[in-house]
C-alpha cells in the first residue's frame, strides 16, 4: 500500500509541478525597473510550444506544397515535365528539319557554283502517286490548274527537269515579270544547253570589261574554285539566283548587298575549264537553271 501511495504522491507532484504558476519578470539592468512580467505554467509552456511547432509545421507542408521547393523533395515528378519534354522534342524536330532544309540549300548552291552535274541524290524523294507525263497535252480547265499546281508543288525539290517541265517553268510569268539587267554585253559562244549540263551562257567582251549584278540581291558566294576560278554568286528575290564564273577579279565579299547594274567582278579566264576570257553567267528559278537569253538581250 505504501509504494501504491509513493507512486500516486509522484503523480500528484509531477502534476502539481506543470501547474505550478511562475513569473517571467524583464527588467531594467541599471535601476531594476520592472519593465514586462508574465504568469507561466509548465503546462502553458508546453501547450506553447507545441502549438508553434505544429503551425510551423504546417506553413512547411504549405510552402513546400505550393511553390517550386516540392522539386526538391526525392521522388517527386514535376507534372509540367511531360510537358516540357514535349515541346522540346518538337522544337528539336522543327530545328532538324530547319538544318536539313539549309544544308540541302547550301549543296545545291556549291554543286551549282562548282560546275558539278546535279543529280536526285542530294534531295529527298518524293513518292508520286500519278503519271504527270502527258499533263501538257490537256486543256486548261480548272482541274488541270489544279493538277499542275500539285505537281509542282513535289517537284518543288528538285533541281533538274525533263524537256518538258523545263519548257513550262520557263513559260511561267512570275519570272518573265521581272526587269533583269544585262551583266555583259558581248558575243555569246556557246548557249545554254541541258543536255550537255551546261547550264548558262559563255559571253566574250573586251579586256577588263566589268561584270554587272543582273538584279538586287545579296551577295551568297564570293572566292575561287578550281574548275571556275573566281565565282560570285547572287541570291535574289523570289527564289532567283545569278552565278558569275571565270572572273578574273572579284569585286563583293560574301553578304554584300549590292543593287541591279552594280559592277560585282572583272571578265577573266580563272578555272581550269577556261578555255579564253569570257564569262559563264548561269540563271536560276526555284532551284532550276534557266535560259538568260530568254530574259534579257546580250
Amino acid at each position: 500500500m505504501s509504494s501504491g501511495k509513493k507512486k500516486s504522491q509522484q503523480k500528484k507532484k509531477w502534476s502539481e509541478k506543470l501547474r505550478n504558476k511562475y513569473r517571467l519578470v524583464i527588467l531594467n539592468d541599471e535601476t531594476f525597473e520592472e519593465k514586462l512580467s508574465f504568469r507561466l505554467t509548465r503546462l502553458n509552456v508546453f501547450v506553447l510550444l507545441g502549438t508553434i511547432s505544429i503551425l510551423l509545421i504546417f506553413l512547411t507542408a504549405i510552402i513546400i506544397s505550393f511553390t517550386s521547393l516540392r522539386e526538391y523533395i526525392p521522388g517527386y515528378e514535376n507534372p509540367e515535365l511531360p510537358k516540357q519534354v514535349y515541346e522540346l522534342q518538337q522544337l528539336t524536330d522543327s530545328l532538324e528539319k530547319d538544318f536539313f532544309r539549309k544544308n540541302l540549300y547550301i549543296q545545291n548552291i556549291k554543286n551549282i557554283i562548282e560546275g558539278k552535274i546535279i543529280t536526285d541524290t542530294i534531295v529527298p524523294i518524293i513518292e508520286q502517286t500519278a503519271n504527270y507525263d502527258t499533263i501538257t497535252s490537256l486543256d486548261r480547265s480548272v482541274e488541270d490548274s489544279l493538277l499542275r499546281a500539285e505537281y509542282d508543288k513535289q517537284r518543288s525539290y528538285s533541281l533538274f527537269l525533263t524537256e518538258s517541265e523545263y519548257i513550262y517553268a520557263e513559260d511561267k510569268s512570275s519570272l518573265s515579270s521581272f526587269n533583269f539587267f544585262t551583266p555583259l554585253k558581248g558575243i555569246i559562244t556557246r548557249n545554254f544547253n541541258l543536255a550537255e549540263n551546261h547550264y548558262g551562257i559563255d559571253i566574250v567582251a573586251g579586256i577588263n570589261e566589268a561584270i554587272k549584278a543582273t538584279l538586287d540581291g545579296t551577295v551568297i558566294f564570293s572566292d575561287w574554285t578550281i574548275n571556275t576560278g573566281y565565282v560570285i554568286g547572287i541570291q535574289h528575290k523570289h527564289n532567283i539566283l545569278s552565278i558569275y564564273k571565270h572572273n578574273s577579279t572579284l569585286l563583293k565579299k560574301t553578304g554584300t548587298y549590292v543593287k541591279a547594274g552594280e559592277p560585282v567582278a572583272i571578265i577573266g579566264e580563272s578555272g581550269k575549264l577556261s578555255t579564253g576570257p569570257h564569262l559563264h553567267f548561269e540563271l536560276w528559278f526555284n532551284g532550276t537553271p534557266v535560259n538568260p537569253k530568254n530574259y534579257m538581250g546580250f
